[in-house]
């Protein structure tokens, strides 16, 4: 096993990386795609290798390890790392890491920012406070967290969201399932919905805003107990009794599912005309 001991700005590279793993307490770390994928040799012409740019390191060293193309990065003595920077806020590195498209990417974050593009594979990610920001994934998503938020654009596959008090934003793709679920946080999403898609969204006092192609097929049912549910679908049928509130229906041929719960909080669903396309943005890489 190679291992680094860096506290200083340092870049390094590597022959091949499968699995990517990080646990960062603040600062950023951005996790890129190369050009190409974990199976194949880095060394052809104009190939960009894996790679770690560190820009930057305060408090606790970050230990680095490659093994059998497991790359990992941690802070050296990580638990007392952690007490240190709940005593004296210096805990901080500033990372950039390029995988392969096709490796998959574990983060575990405390108050860190994130940012994840161009991946293939599984993306798991868990923050406390951090905000995190994927762009153009089209694996797995699954995101944990307390307090941060969660933007993305240009998805395709499935998004699994769960946080506290954290805001969900989606803009551009095509989701096959989306599952979210949140206390006080808001969902807003802007996606397609291809063929049998499923969206779920679960909150107590979160809104939840959604908007489709206005000739999207999905069951649809939306419910809150005493939150506001609108939408600008004429053909779902609106039922307001003393103790709840629900939209329900058939849109198109009705080939997807798309289920709204909350407890006080508002419901939006709208819909887009087929030739508009979500606004995408260009994702922010430091808060």
């Amino acid at each position: 096993m190679s291992r680094w001991t860096i506290d200083e700005p340092t870049t390094l590279d590597f022959d091949g990386v499968v699995a990517l793993k990080a646990t960062l307490i603040s600062g950023s770390v951005s996790v890129l795609a190369s050009d190409f994928s974990a199976g194949e040799a880095p060394g052809g012409a104009g190939a960009e290798r894996p790679s770690i740019k560190i820009t930057g390191v305060d408090g606790p060293p970050l230990v680095i390890g490659h093994e059998a193309g497991m790359l990992t990065i941690t802070h050296e003595r990580l638990w007392e790392g952690v007490l240190s920077w709940l005593r004296t806020q210096k805990c901080h590195a500033d990372i950039t890491v390029t995988v392969p498209r096709d490796c998959p990417v574990t983060l575990n974050l405390v108050s860190a920012d994130a940012v994840v593009s161009g991946l293939t594979a599984r993306a798991s990610i868990k923050s406390a406070s951090g905000d995190v920001t994927l762009d153009g994934l089209l694996g797995t998503v699954d995101a944990n967290t307390v307090s941060g938020a969660l933007e993305a654009q240009g998805l395709d596959g499935a998004v699994t969201f769960t946080s506290v008090s954290g805001d969900l934003t989606l803009a551009g793709g095509s989701i096959d399932r989306l599952a979210a679920r949140t206390v006080s946080g808001r969902v807003a999403a802007d996606v397609d919905l291809a063929g049998e898609s499923r969206v779920e969204a679960n909150t107590v006092s979160g809104e939840v805003a959604l908007r489709i192609p206005e000739d999207a097929g999905a069951e649809v049912s939306l419910n809150s107990a005493t939150g506001r549910i609108d939408t600008s679908f004429p053909e779902l049928g609106r039922q307001d009794r003393a103790v709840a509130r629900s939209v329900n229906g058939k849109l198109g041929d009705g080939s997807g599912r798309l289920s709204v719960n909350t407890v006080s909080g508002s419901v939006t669903l709208l819909g887009r005309p087929v030739a508009d396309a979500p606004e995408i943005t260009t994702p922010r890489t430091e808060k």
